[in-house]
Order: C-alpha cells, then sequence, then structure tokens
C-alpha cells in the first residue's frame, strides 16, 4: 500500500476545530476515492501538531486522489494551520496486533537512509523490530513507511492507550538503536501523538 502524510502546525487553541473537520468531512471526502483503504489522525494538542494519514491500495490511487486533496486541504485545516507539509510513502511493513483506540498514542521515529540500503531497512526492520515490539503490552500497530528514492522513512508503533504508549519507551529505544545499527541508518526525530482516529483496511 502507499500513503499520503499531512503534517500541520499551528494554534493549539484552535486544534479540536481542525480535527472535527478532518473526522467529518475529510473522511467523507477521502472514502469517495478510489482505491482508499483507510486512515488515521494523530495530534499533539499541548504544542498544536496534527498529522493525518490515508492509505490506498496502490501508488496510481495515491497520485490521482492528490488534486481533489490538495484543493480542499487548506478549507479542512483552517483556521488551525499555520504550516502544512506533504509527504508520500510506500508502506512497506504493517503489522497490526490490536484496533486503535481513540485516546491511544503513536511513536512516530523519522529516518534517514542511503536509498541503496532501502531493502536492508525493510528487511531488518521486518526481522528485528517486529517481533520484538509485537509482545509489548497495549500494542496495537507497528509499520514502517519509506521513500525508497529520498532515503527516507517513517517508523511508527501505536498503542490503545497512553499508559502502554508511556511504559514502551525504554524497549522501543532498545529495538530502535539495534535496529539502527544493523540497517546502517540515522534516526533524525522522535515524537508522540495521540491517536484521534485510525482505520486501515486490509480485506
Amino acid at each position: 500500500m502507499f500513503v499520503r502524510a499531512v503534517y500541520a502546525t499551528g494554534d493549539p487553541a484552535l486544534l479540536d476545530a481542525a480535527v472535527r473537520s478532518l473526522n467529518s468531512g475529510g473522511r467523507d471526502l477521502l472514502e469517495e476515492r478510489p482505491g482508499y483503504r483507510g486512515a488515521g489522525v494523530f495530534a499533539d494538542r499541548e504544542l498544536g501538531k496534527l498529522l493525518a494519514v490515508s492509505w490506498w491500495e496502490t501508488e496510481g490511487a495515491r497520485r490521482n486522489s492528490d488534486d481533489v486533496m490538495r484543493e480542499r486541504r487548506g478549507g479542512l485545516l483552517e483556521p488551525f494551520a499555520g504550516t502544512v507539509s506533504v509527504a508520500n510513502y510506500e508502506a512497506a511493513v504493517f503489522h497490526q496486533v490490536e484496533h486503535p483506540r481513540q485516546g491511544g498514542g503513536l511513536r512516530a521515529a523519522r529516518m534517514e537512509f542511503d536509498p541503496r540500503d532501502a531493502d536492508l531497512v525493510v528487511d531488518t526492520f521486518r526481522a528485528t523490530v517486529v517481533p520484538r515490539v509485537e509482545p509489548l503490552p497495549g500494542l496495537a500497530w507497528t509499520y514502517l513507511l519509506i521513500d525508497r528514492e529520498r532515503g527516507l522513512g517513517v517508523a511508527g508503533v501505536l498503542f490503545v492507550d497512553r499508559a502502554s504508549l508511556t511504559a514502551s519507551r525504554a524497549a522501543v529505544a532498545a529495538v530502535r538503536h539495534e535496529a539502527s545499527a544493523k540497517a546502517q541508518m540515522d534516526v533524525v526525530g522522535l515524537e508522540e501523538l495521540e491517536v484521534v482516529y485510525a482505520d486501515v483496511r486490509f480485506d
């Protein structure tokens, strides 16, 4: 599958209005597009950060949805968003243990690697990260998104509640360190966000 990730920052006091807009009009708009397989909305209400991720059956389906979403994105995020960035990825690994819940937590690590090592990064994630994090209490998803051409990636672990997210920090840090060394990649960013909504269909 393929993913479009929209990252917006703005006034924390206006974030809830943007969340309501994405959960109503935004989701309806996505569901009308061919090849749509699901979406997630994640937030940092204290700092004013919003991440909206949509999942697509093929790269073509994602690309075909770009024009309509580009036209409507500004209106959906107003008046919250002061900055907006968009990134596209291949969903190289997706492993679900439980269904996510509203109020859960997402930890996302942004990575850089030599594009020639993309397959090594994917293989390392499957062999090292997935089996090591699967037993963690409260785990819902673990996934790896990559941009093979640019050598960029996002590794995510999503938990059903914030307590499980917090309790996992030391264990996931150890796995992250091991995987980074094996795959020769650099972790360049790390953040935790609240799960507002998350649902992806693989059937």
